[in-house]
Order: structure tokens, then C-alpha cells, then sequence
């Protein structure tokens, strides 16, 4: 029997659906049938032929295109998502269909019209964590189109995609031509970021960001943290930008998120002392204050105990010093639902659909508008794989620094919200009774996340200001 002979070659992948597409049909069937059928016929199909491209597969909400170059698959897909934005115009946010589009190079086989390969996969997985609207491209797209198209794009960092064995270098394009909303968000506040990369000691690629003139202020990683999402986000983004006006912002990505390396070994405690002992030195910081938030109270401690020269002053937010695991405040109620979190993630952290992250978003930030909680969802989608959510998890339930408390020897201040649904404030009782000369100070609301409108931001702000001896600029 003679085997029949598989035809191989390189091209352009361009991977498209609609973004909450089972939603949009549960609430509207025919309607949404009817302008997904529109949209194809009268942009999308069109704009494939247009730029040499090839419908290779299509799914009820979907499709798969090759092209003959990545310029060609790029500036289909900039057209089509230009051409949606005027389209959605006069659409209700509820019933806007939006695509996704992921784009990327790769060795296909071809067989019967159809085109497989782990090229193909990339492209899907691409898709997948495009924003609504958006378009994310691979390492490989970006090289053949640079310096050709006249677009800007942001870098989104190695990321761990579902079935992919190695880390993908993704970037997103900027439709507006006018860099990325971080940035204009920046520019309007006077300040601009500067993002750059080091080296942890085993070869973890970090990325750390200094914004602001002031003295340099520290702030620890957060798993859910993004060097550029950050600033986008209608939570926190008035903190961090009140905190650029009057300090030299340091921030950095941990190991597994946001921008720096996504493929990690390593999730432990010491490991993250070290990284932030690795972008202090990158960042240039000598002796600093650190600004620490929930999870990262744990980190900063430990730091401060094995490097107290280096420690000034040290602000613990809404932390604690002993994680799910090791407390013994923790009821078993807490403990079920702290693994039922887990579940979630495992099943489907990076899914479009936001349910699997609702339940961790109510726990941080009870009192969010749909448009904070819609924006913190997505921010939660794009920056972490749900594998490094579990593992980050697990590895936070873990900590336990309550032995180190005694020896801390910098001024410490420790703020906590009265009602805090997440982290019960009697955490960071514990802690300022334990740590010696630290002062407490306590705040109303219950979000454990900050939320421009909560009551206690201007309280925090002025606190860090005062205990740190800076003026605010006006």
C-alpha cells in the first residue's frame, strides 16, 4: 500500500472568532446570527481575498485563513478591526460583535483542503487571548512585518499557551496608531514609563518598569499584576498614578506573569526575595522604601529580614503573614472554598468566558462596578496562564512568616480595610502587634483590591506621604 504523500509549506495563520459569542446567541439568536452573517459577507471574506488570503475552515462563530506573506494576514486584520470599531459605532455594548485574531508563521500540512500543524495551534491559541477587538501576533509575525507596516505594538510577554509545549513570545497591535492606552493615560498625567528586562539568578526573564521623579518607592509583584494593563485598569490606576507624582515608581512583573517569563521552574518564597533583591540591583536601589500589597507583605518581610540594610521603610497593605495553609484563624468553610477556587482555575482561567474567574473577583473587590469587575476579569485572563494561577495559589497558601515579625528593625507602617471580604483585617492586627514600633492604621470599605472610589484611597495616600516624609507635588 503506498503511502500517500503529505504536502508541507510555510505560511501565514490567521486564527478569528467572535469574542462571548454564546452570550451574544443566548440573548439574541437571529440577531446575532444575522450580523455575524452581514459581517462576513460584506468585510471579513472580502477583506481575505482582498489581501490574498484563503478561508481554509470556518465554525459557527469562527475561521481559519492562510496568507501568502504575514504583511498580507496583518493588514487584512487591521482593516477588518478598524472597520468593526465603525461598525459597532451605534451597537449597544451588549449586542457588539467583536472579533479576536491571532496571527502566526508557521510549517502546515495541507490535506484535502484542510491545514494542520503546531503552526496552527499558535494561531488559535493566539486568538484566544486577543482582547476583544484586538489582534495578538507571535515573535516570528512581528520579525517579517517590522519596519514594513507602519503600526505600533505592545509587547505581552512569553506566554504558556493551552497545548503548546514552549513559550510564546506574543504581541498585540495597535489599531489607533497612537501607542498603547497605558501610555496616553501617562502622557496625560505627565509621566511616562520606562520598561526594561533582567536576569534572576536562574535565567527567569523579569520586567520592571520605573515611572515618576520623586524618591524611589519600591511596590512588590502581584501574580495578577501587568506592567502596562495596570495602568488601564478603572481600580487601581488612580493609586499608582498619585503614587508616580510624588515618588520614582519601581514595579516589576513576577516570575510566571504580565510581561516577564511565563515558563517558570521555580515558585517559592526565597525565589521571590531573590527576584526582587535582582530588579532592585537592575533598578539601581540601594537603601529603599517598600510599598507591599496582600500577598507580596509576605515577600517583603522576608526580604527586609535577609537584606536589612538595604530596607528604609516598609508599607504592608491588606497582607498577612501566614497563608491559607498555616493559619490557624482559617475556617474549613474558607479552606472548601479556597480549593473550589482552585478547580475553577484549573478548568478554565483562561477561558473568554469570565465565570471561572467571578468567584476570585467577588472575593477581592465586593463593591465594583460591572465596568471594574468586567476589566478586572479580563485583566486576570491576559495576565497569567491558569497553570501559574493554581501553582501562585498554592504557593501564597503556603507562606509563613510570622517567626520573622519580631526581627524587623525599619519603621513599618501596616494598613488594612476594616471589612476586607479576602483577607480579614485581624491578619494585619497579628502583624503590628508582632512587628516592634509598627503602626496601624485602618480603613473603611471592604475591597481587599483598591478601587478609585473607595473612601480609604486618599486616607493610604496621605499616610505614605507623611510616614515616608514626601510632600505631594502640586
Amino acid at each position: 500500500m503506498t503511502r500517500k504523500q503529505v504536502e508541507r509549506h510555510l505560511t501565514a495563520i490567521l486564527a478569528a472568532d467572535v469574542a462571548g459569542y454564546s452570550r451574544l446567541m443566548g440573548a439574541d439568536e437571529e440577531g446575532t446570527h444575522a450580523q455575524l452573517k452581514a459581517h462576513r459577507h460584506d468585510l471579513i471574506d472580502r477583506r481575505i481575498r482582498k489581501h490574498r488570503g484563503r478561508i481554509v475552515k470556518t465554525t459557527g462563530d469562527g475561521l481559519l485563513a492562510v496568507f501568502a506573506s504575514a504583511v498580507d494576514a496583518v493588514r487584512c486584520a487591521v482593516e477588518i478591526q478598524r472597520e468593526m470599531i465603525k461598525r459597532n459605532a451605534g451597537v449597544p455594548a451588549e449586542k457588539r460583535l467583536e472579533f479576536r485574531i491571532g496571527i502566526n508563521i508557521g510549517d502546515v500540512i495541507e490535506d484535502e483542503g484542510d491545514i494542520f500543524g503546531d503552526g496552527v495551534n499558535v494561531a488559535a491559541r493566539l486568538e484566544s487571548i486577543a482582547a476583544h477587538g484586538g489582534i495578538s501576533i507571535s515573535r516570528q509575525v512581528l520579525d517579517q512585518i517590522e519596519g514594513t507596516l507602519k503600526l505600533q505594538f505592545r509587547e505581552l510577554g512569553r506566554q504558556n499557551l493551552k497545548n503548546i509545549a514552549r513559550p510564546i513570545e506574543v504581541f498585540a497591535v495597535e489599531l489607533d496608531g497612537g501607542g498603547s492606552k497605558a501610555s496616553r493615560i501617562l502622557t496625560k498625567a505627565n509621566l511616562k514609563q520606562d520598561i526594561r528586562y533582567c536576569k534572576a539568578a536562574d535565567g527567569v526573564r523579569l520586567a520592571f518598569a520605573r515611572v515618576g521623579d520623586g524618591p524611589p518607592l519600591l511596590r512588590t509583584a502581584h501574580w495578577l499584576g501587568h506592567l502596562e494593563y495596570d495602568w488601564e485598569l478603572p481600580i487601581f490606576r488612580g493609586l499608582l498614578l498619585e503614587l508616580a507624582s510624588s515618588f520614582s515608581l519601581v514595579r516589576y512583573d513576577a516570575r510566571g506573569n504580565g510581561l516577564s517569563d511565563w515558563d517558570v521552574g521555580n515558585l517559592s518564597l526565597d525565589v521571590w526575595v531573590s527576584d526582587m533583591e535582582t530588579v532592585a540591583d537592575a533598578a539601581g536601589l540601594e537603601k529603599f522604601p517598600i510599598l507591599a500589597l496582600s500577598q507580596g507583605c509576605a515577600v517583603a518581610i522576608a526580604f527586609a529580614i535577609r537584606y536589612p540594610e538595604r530596607v528604609s521603610h516598609l508599607i504592608l497593605y491588606g497582607g498577612f503573614a501566614a497563608g491559607a495553609y498555616k493559619s490557624p484563624e482559617v475556617t474549613a468553610a474558607a479552606l472548601e472554598q479556597f480549593d473550589a477556587m482552585k478547580t475553577l482555575m484549573k478548568l478554565g482561567w483562561g477561558a473568554n468566558e469570565p465565570t471561572f474567574r467571578q468567584l476570585f473577583t467577588a472575593s477581592m473587590m465586593p463593591d465594583a462596578t460591572k465596568e471594574q469587575i468586567d476589566a478586572f476579569n479580563e485583566a486576570q485572563r491576559i495576565s497569567a496562564s491558569a497553570e501559574c494561577a493554581v501553582r501562585y495559589l498554592d504557593t501564597v497558601a503556603n507562606f509563613d512568616v510570622r517567626d520573622l515579625l519580631p526581627q524587623i528593625k525599619v519603621p513599618t507602617l501596616v494598613m488594612h480595610v476594616r471589612n476586607d471580604r479576602r483577607v480579614p483585617i485581624a491578619a494585619s492586627r497579628e502583624m503590628a502587634a508582632a512587628i516592634p514600633g509598627a503602626r496601624l492604621v485602618t480603613l473603611p470599605g471592604r475591597n481587599h483590591i483598591l478601587l478609585e472610589q473607595d473612601p480609604g484611597v486618599p486616607i493610604i495616600l496621605d499616610e505614605i506621604r507623611r510616614f515616608l516624609g514626601v510632600v505631594p507635588q502640586v
